[in-house]
This record gives structure tokens, C-alpha cells and sequence, in this order.
């Protein structure tokens, strides 16, 4: 595998944002792109003309096109796991057996959904849905940015096995008519089983006669779901290649199909197949998660910038920040290449954000004006979900579009204090609606976008194992088979008593 050779990045000139509008009259409509929905503007971010060119040529050498290729047919490009990747094939975009094993695995969440509607397993009033990862966020993102209005179920998500979060979730709950939906890949994570053996005691201690009958498992170990005590006819699999971060597409997206209703997964699905087309279709300087990949680069490896700032300005995308950490800090968050050797450049800046004009009065300041340069990323809709007076929307957009203008022009003042350097980079998404389809294909967006940067960084995007050796620690130390150093031994002492 090759080695990304940074030496002609690291080269491009850092020329002021101002200048580089200056110089280019088209820079606009070479650094924007309209797909599914979704407005893209990269042109307040520092690439040019010939950083675009530069990051082609590294794309070609490291063969991004090939390994695109692979990723849609199904290749093994897991090397570590020694697996494919297909959360692609969940919507139709792959391997044709693969894709077929999807439809196939969808077809039966979907009869399960009909049952379900029908009373087949009672009046089910209420979800439960417990997980953990991408068990969780997925389905959190969808149910909380699209289901605020709907009316067919009350949905809760609870994924911290902090007792106060379960607690908190079913308060409202009448067990007889709740459905407790248990999704784990391996249907043996911890965090996630103790939370469904915590709901199933509820469901008894509230009358319900056999609470496994009104359980539902989303899994890619259906045995291990049937030992545990789930009936088959009520486990819904999914392939082991499809990973967790990118498995909402997948019966782990159970809640929100049935919360949202089968048509809204369907156009879900739909909006990140058109994604998946525009990936593998488009040429590369015309391809959003490539382009925005190009210009993420740049940040980390021309500037040395450590972090990026997403900002939805709009309440439905609140969750989106929180989702994108997993997505790209456990995908790219990695020290050592796919050949296994270490690496000597910065791999994932670390992801963060909030949520519209909340997040100006309370981060807003370090971005204008401190020492940190941080590229940042806003996401606004146009057409808004409230029904309140029209300037309530307005305002969001105004604050959005002037915070991004104040960072690239910035404002000279002859108190320092109360100057403004300017100069400092965002992009902006800015979508038509937000509904299943450009949700769908918004997160598609992201996902190609991760894998691209993956690709050039010369890492797997797709094994996560550094998540593993603290919880391998807390079972060891629950069992009383591991000693720590002084200070963890002391803290155990301290708050278990141990």
C-alpha cells in the first residue's frame, strides 16, 4: 500500500481568504456543489485551484477511485478485521448479493413493523430502545430530528448505563404497552445487556406476565439473541460487515422505521443511495465528500489545526455534533497506517460543536478571537418546522450566514481587545428541507467524507479497537482480577469501597 507523500500539500502557499476571492472571479462556483437537497459552499475555506490539484494527485496515488471501487464491491477493505464494508449495500449501493441479503433483511423488519401496527404483540404504545455507539446515536439522530411530530409511538433511546437515564426514560412508560428494542452487534456489550436485564425487571415488576414477549433484538448475532430469550420470529439480523457507526441503515434503524413509519425509513434509505451515486460517480473535483475531504486536509496537514467545529443552526440537527464525533474520531482516530506502521502526521482532528445561536454566546468567542485556528462547519435549513412568527427563522439564518462572513472578513479596531484578525475558515450546508431523503443523504455525506480522508491518510477507517481496553479493564477490575497503580487502586477504595 502506498504512503501519503505530504511534502507537496505542505507547500501550498497560505494566501488570505480575501486575496483568494480576489484573484479568482469563478471561485464560487468552482468551490460549490448542489446534491440531493443539500447546498455545499467550500469557498470561505483556504483551498484553491491548485490545492484542489494538489490533493488529486494525492488521491491518485493513493488510489481513492480503486479503493472507492472496493468499497462498493464488496472487497475486504477492513484489513485488520479482515471483513467488507457494506453499509452501502443497506441501501441498495453494493455487492448485488450483498444488496440482496439487505432487501431481504429489510423485508423482515418490515413484516415485524406490520405485525406490530397490527396489535400482533399488544397494544404497544411505547419503544424502549437500548444500545450503546452506534447502536444508539444513529437511531437517536433520526427519531430526534424527524419524529417531533409524530404522534404513532413514544420513542426513548437510552444508551448510558447510568441507572438515572433508564429511569428517566420509561417514567412515562406504562410496561404492558412498552416494546423494549435491545440492538447490539454481538448482543454481549455490556453497558447494553445490563440496560435490557434493567428493563425487562421493570416490565415484570409492572405486571407485564412475559416480558421477552415483547422484546425485539437488532443484532448481527441472532444466536445469541434466541439463547438470551428472544423468540427468532422477533430478531431482526444484520450482516456482520455492516459496522456499528455505520449501521443506522440496518435493522438498527428498527425505532425509527417504526416510529417514523416504513415510508420515511424508505425515503431515508433513498436520500444516501442518491449519495452513494454521487460518491461513485462523480468526478473528484466535482464530488462533495471528496472536496470537503480535500479541505479538511488541508487544515490538519497545511495549518496544524486539531479540531473542527460543526454548528447546526437548527434545533432538529441538535444531535448531529454528538454523531459525528463517533463517526469520524472512532473511524480516523488512528496512530498506525493500514500496513500496520506508525504514523507521522495528524490523522482525525478532534470533532466538537453545538447548536445555533446558543453555541455564539458560549464558544463563539475563542473562534473569532482566539489563538486557536479552528475551521468551522455550518449546517442550516431553509425552509423551517415552526409555526411561530417568520422572524424567528430569519434570525437563525442571518446569525448563521454573518457568523461565517465575520470569521473570513474579520475588523480592524485600535484597541486589540476589540479587533477581529479574520481570515479564519467554515463551510456551509445549507439544505432546501430536512426530511428522511436529504437527512438520508446528509449522513451518507459524512460517511463517504470520512472514508476519503481515511483513504489519504493511508488508514482503516473501519475497526474501532482502542474503545476496547478500558472496558476490558472495568470487567477485569469487577472481577477483582487486575491490579491498578496507586491512584486507580485508591479511587476504587474510595468509590466502591474495593
Amino acid at each position: 500500500m502506498p504512503t501519503p507523500d505530504w511534502s507537496a500539500v505542505r507547500k501550498l502557499p497560505q494566501t488570505p481568504l480575501a486575496d483568494l476571492f480576489a484573484g479568482d472571479p469563478d471561485r464560487l462556483a468552482f468551490l460549490t456543489a448542489d446534491v440531493v437537497g443539500i447546498h455545499f459552499d467550500w469557498s470561505k475555506t483556504h483551498l484553491s485551484r491548485d490545492a484542489v490539484e494538489t490533493f488529486v494527485a494525492l488521491a491518485d496515488t493513493m488510489d481513492l477511485t480503486g479503493k472507492r471501487d472496493a468499497l462498493f464491491g464488496g472487497e475486504a477493505i477492513n484489513v485488520t478485521e479482515g471483513r467488507a464494508v457494506e453499509h452501502s449495500a443497506q441501501r441498495g449501493e453494493g455487492a448485488p448479493e450483498s444488496v440482496a441479503q439487505a432487501r431481504g433483511f429489510h423485508a423482515r423488519m418490515r413484516a415485524l413493523i406490520d405485525a406490530i401496527e397490527a396489535e400482533a404483540l399488544g397494544p404497544v404504545r411505547h419503544i424502549l430502545h437500548v444500545g450503546i455507539g452506534g447502536s444508539a446515536l444513529g437511531p437517536d439522530l433520526l427519531v430526534d430530528a424527524l419524529g417531533r411530530d409524530a404522534d404513532r409511538y413514544d420513542v426513548a433511546i437510552v444508551s448510558n448505563v447510568d441507572g438515572l437515564a433508564l429511569e428517566e426514560a420509561v417514567r412515562d412508560f406504562d410496561p404492558k404497552a412498552t416494546l423494549l428494542a435491545i440492538a447490539s452487534k454481538t448482543f454481549t456489550t455490556t453497558e447494553t445487556m445490563l440496560n435490557a436485564e434493567s428493563a425487562i425487571a421493570w416490565m415484570a415488576e409492572g405486571g407485564v406476565a412475559d416480558p421477552y414477549g415483547q422484546c425485539v433484538a437488532l443484532t448481527a448475532s441472532p444466536d445469541k439473541a434466541v439463547a438470551w430469550g428472544i423468540d427468532e420470529t422477533r430478531v431482526l439480523p444484520f450482516s456482520e460487515s455492516v459496522g456499528g457507526r455505520y449501521s443506522l441503515w440496518s435493522s438498527i434503524g428498527f425505532p425509527a422505521a417504526l416510529g417514523l413509519g416504513w415510508d420515511a425509513f424508505e425515503e431515508l434509505l433513498e436520500g444516501a443511495a442518491e449519495m452513494d451515486r454521487h460518491f461513485r460517480l462523480t468526478p473528484l473535483r466535482q464530488n462533495a465528500p471528496v472536496m470537503a475531504a480535500f479541505a479538511d486536509l488541508y487544515y490538519t496537514q497545511v495549518r496544524g489545526c486539531e479540531t473542527r467545529g460543526v454548528f447546526a443552526y437548527d434545533e432538529r440537527l441538535r444531535l448531529l455534533p454528538s454523531y459525528l464525533q463517533q463517526l469520524e474520531m472512532e473511524s480516523n482516530g488512528k496512530r498506525v497506517t493500514v500496513e500496520g506502521e506508525p504514523v507521522s502526521w495528524p490523522t482525525a482532528p478532534i470533532t466538537w460543536g453545538g447548536v445555533g445561536t446558543d453555541a455564539q454566546h458560549a464558544v463563539f468567542q475563542l473562534l473569532h478571537q482566539g489563538t486557536h485556528l479552528v475551521p468551522v462547519e455550518f449546517l442550516g435549513v431553509v425552509e423551517p418546522e415552526d409555526i411561530l412568527n417568520e422572524a424567528h427563522h430569519r434570525q437563525l439564518l442571518l446569525n448563521m450566514l454573518a457568523q461565517g462572513a465575520a470569521l473570513m472578513k474579520g475588523k480592524g479596531h485600535d484597541d486589540p481587545a476589540r479587533a477581529y484578525p479574520g481570515d479564519r475558515p467554515s463551510s456551509t450546508l445549507l439544505l432546501d428541507t430536512l426530511d428522511p431523503r436529504t437527512l438520508g443523504a446528509l449522513i451518507a455525506f459524512y460517511e463517504h467524507r470520512t472514508f476519503v480522508n481515511a483513504v489519504l491518510l493511508g488508514i482503516n477507517a473501519f475497526d474501532q479497537f482502542g474503545v476496547e481496553l478500558g472496558k476490558e479493564m472495568a470487567r477485569a477490575a469487577d472481577a477483582g482480577d487486575l491490579d491498578f497503580d496507586a491512584s486507580t487502586n485508591d479511587l476504587l477504595a474510595r468509590a466502591l469501597g474495593a
